[in-house]
């Protein structure tokens, strides 16, 4: 008879050999550190209701903080409501968010939401993340970030800082946003899992950006693999996916 094989996943123990429990301590660590580091960190979008929070984090993808402030200032004056966001013009909007790049699939985006929003929700913004993530401009990250700034619940925002760093730091061996999402939330005290997603992202800002990072300023270079390779992945991970192609016709 056959051997059954085991449906347990196997624990990746990464650079520094260490167990689960292991890790979580050093996860800990980490986030003491970077809490301390950031005291004043803060989301640096400019809102001041979830729908606002909502539009302005559509189109912070791909563009920064600051040129989404600059975009929205006289949008948010101009559109208070999601039946406005639902009733402006394709062709109108995508020429007053054109600064903020990729606007024609951006624009698609904020209409149809708010379409939805006005439909399914009264002009509401959901504060569970199913109901955010039915909405269909809407993925888990946009989702994380809603409820934790808007309404001031807990969840791992997964952004491009928070995967190369988490990577660096040997938390995961992840690329995927969503398992890295899960495998950090068995590590952190569920009360902080916002603070530090905000804490990583301005960790990646200021001292570890993806060109030369600045170890030696690093208040987690002690718990850092990469610091010694300033702040290369030099041991074995999972690689990216490569992109599928499509078969000739």
């Amino acid at each position: 008879m056959a051997a059954r094989k085991s449906t347990r996943s196997r624990w990746w123990r990464g650079p520094l050999q260490e167990s689960e429990s292991n890790r979580g301590q050093r996860a800990v660590k980490i986030l003491r550190a970077l809490k301390k580091t950031y005291p004043d960190a803060h989301v640096p979008l400019n809102y001041s209701t979830p729908l606002q929070l909502m539009v302005a984090t559509i189109l912070s993808a791909q563009c920064t903080d600051k040129r989404v402030n600059e975009v929205t200032k006289p949008l948010f004056k101009r559109y208070k409501t999601a039946s406005d966001w639902a009733a402006v013009d394709q062709e109108t909007l995508e020429e007053e968010i054109r600064p903020a790049g990729f606007f024609r699939n951006k624009a698609r985006a904020i209409r149809a939401t708010a379409a939805e929003l006005v439909t399914n929700h009264g002009g509401r913004v959901p504060d569970t993340l199913e109901e955010l993530t039915a909405l269909r401009g809407i993925g888990r990250k946009t989702a994380n970030v809603i409820l934790a700034h808007a309404y001031d619940k807990q969840g791992i925002i997964v952004d491009t800082h928070f995967i190369r760093i988490s990577r660096r730091l040997a938390l995961t061996n992840e690329f995927d946003p969503v398992k890295i999402e899960f495998a950090t939330m068995r590590f952190l005290p569920e009360h902080y899992w916002s603070d530090f997603s905000l804490w990583m992202t301005w960790h990646g800002r200021f001292i570890c950006p993806a060109r030369k990072p600045t170890c030696e300023e690093c208040p987690v270079r002690g718990s850092c693999p990469a610091a010694e390779s300033a702040g290369k992945v030099t041991w074995r991970v999972k690689t990216p996916p490569e992109p599928q192609r499509r078969k000739p016709a």
